[in-house]
């Protein structure tokens, strides 16, 4: 079964959180799609990757330049798994129909967002009901995760 986690963003915003999720997937060898339903997030994102840290770096694209399939870490609005993704990650609200093809699936959410907040609780259902693993993880006050 597909593990689901659910990450509660509280003290920390996405853009400070993904970049840090994602460097340890590329560590275990997983290929990664982050996906949002907002192409405008798809392109901060992209630049984000680029930027968030002199001393690191993320191979990745999106999903609107040549050879998707080539990019360790896809950024996309699509639910297809167009670079063989061992993990996808869905923010924004994004969903897909099947996490079985994924050894990992990653809803992060913004605690603050009750909207974001009900979206997840659903998720969260919905994925029990579906026998998958889950696991609810929270930021402490220092932006560690905590698994609650």
């Amino acid at each position: 079964m597909t593990d689901v986690f659910f990450y509660h963003l509280q003290s920390r915003p996405l853009e400070a959180a993904l970049p840090q999720l994602l460097e340890k997937c590329l560590e275990r060898g997983w290929r990664c799609a982050v996906q949002s339903g907002a192409p405008e997030r798809i392109e901060a994102l992209d630049q984000l990757l680029w930027t968030y840290d002199e001393a690191a770096f993320l191979p990745h694209g999106t999903d609107r330049q040549p050879d998707p399939a080539r990019q360790p870490i896809l950024l996309t609005t699509a639910e297809s798994n167009q670079n063989g993704a061992a993990v996808r990650f869905l923010i924004d609200g994004a969903a897909i129909p099947d996490p079985s093809a994924y050894t990992r699936v990653i809803h992060l959410f913004d605690g603050n967002d009750s909207e974001a907040l009900e979206r997840a609780r659903e998720a969260w259902r919905a994925a029990r009901a579906g026998g998958h693993e889950v696991a609810y993880w929270q930021q402490g006050a220092d932006g560690r995760w905590v698994r609650r």
